[in-house]
């Protein structure tokens, strides 16, 4: 019998269990406050979606990666209609002048996490196959993707898509030439993108000015300087964070790393961090074991997307990256992306188990 990688899912499950307890702790002032005297509104709701993530991850370690195969192309379909949906009228949600939700009524949906994994399954599909004089297709269908979810908009998630196709294209041997070409025109527009939206505009200039001045610094990112600093080597102890007490915005969900170094301290921090690097780790020590050039760029293509959020996330909270409004993978507040990633973990690890026997 071919066993899969004990450890890495050893490691997504603690990463899970550990989210559901940071959840609580951070959220159960706010959620006293606003859901009518209910401190476990916010864990009640994390706890299902995780029961329910687990299970479909236990489900797709048992079905062959190969499977996606075919159904690639249904997949990105399937994911951009979705996109295309946040802007209807009575089915997306217009939030905080954020289009990102389907309101499907039992529960709601951010289609970006399910682009993830669609995109990551059709672009191994697509050039597992070897294709010659791909870019330009390549480039338009990137291109428009990108185009949905910064109408959005979510330039944290469209870094995220970027990074996750511009590997798999490169590990499959695309000619990167043409990124050279390609590379100040992403510049540019990211930089009109930020100017003509004031709050990037606004993001950036808090972002640059943080070493010359606190005072100069976001509300945002003084709370969570506040926080980092509050937490020192040891932490104030677990449970005992101030911050959490509606200084700090977000902080069950982009900002939760925040609670975490106040709580737990520089050393907490560096252990959760290493963590990570050895979950990426195994993602990647499984993408340069697989046995085909599908399973190869569809392992790479998961652990980059995920490696790549924590990365954006912890560098946004530690001032080395304009705040972004990127969740911190498994252990953040939000079904569609705790579903979703514990989907794709299921898949990469059912790509180990077709590994060699153990």
């Amino acid at each position: 019998m071919k066993k899969f990688d004990s450890i890495l899912l050893l490691i997504t499950i603690g990463l899970t269990l550990f989210g559901l307890l940071m959840i609580y702790d951070a959220s159960s002032v706010i959620a006293y406050r606003d859901f009518h005297g209910d401190s476990f509104h916010y864990i009640r709701e994390q706890l299902v979606w995780a029961l329910l993530g687990i299970v479909l991850l236990f489900i797709f370690t048992k079905i062959s990666y190969k499977f996606f195969f075919n159904f690639s192309p249904i997949l990105l379909v399937s994911s951009i209609v979705m996109l295309i949906l946040v802007f209807i009228p009575g089915v997306g949600i217009n939030e905080l002048g954020a289009s990102r939700w389907i309101n499907l009524h039992v529960f709601v949906f951010q289609p970006t996490e399910f682009v993830k994994l669609s995109l990551a399954i059709y672009l191994a599909a697509w050039f597992s196959q070897k294709e010659k004089g791909r870019f330009w297709a390549f480039s338009l269908l990137i291109g428009f993707v990108m185009l949905l979810i910064m109408l959005q908009p979510d330039m944290g998630t469209g870094m995220i898509i970027f990074a996750e196709a511009f590997t798999i294209y490169v590990l499959s041997g695309g000619d990167v030439k043409y990124f050279y070409i390609v590379a100040p025109i992403l510049a540019v527009v990211g930089f009109l993108l930020i100017k003509i939206a004031p709050y990037r505009a606004a993001r950036l200039t808090s972002f640059l000015s943080v070493d010359n001045s606190i005072s100069s610094a976001s509300y945002h990112m003084k709370q969570i300087l506040i926080a980092f600093g509050s937490g020192g080597i040891f932490g104030v102890g677990l449970g005992n964070s101030l911050q959490k007490y509606a200084y700090l915005p977000e902080n069950v969900t982009d900002s939760i790393f925040a609670i975490i170094a106040e709580e737990l301290g520089y050393i907490g921090c560096i252990v959760l961090i290493l963590v990570y690097v050895i979950f990426i780790w195994h993602g990647f020590m499984i993408s340069a074991k697989a046995k085909d050039p599908f399973g190869k760029l569809l392992a790479a293509g998961i652990t980059v997307f995920i490696g790549i959020q924590v990365l954006i996330n912890m560098a946004s909270m530690t001032a080395l990256l304009p705040l972004t409004g990127v969740p911190l993978p498994f252990v953040s507040y939000g079904g569609s992306a705790l579903v979703v990633d514990l989907v794709a973990i299921g898949i990469l690890l059912n790509i180990s188990s077709s590994l060699e026997k153990r």
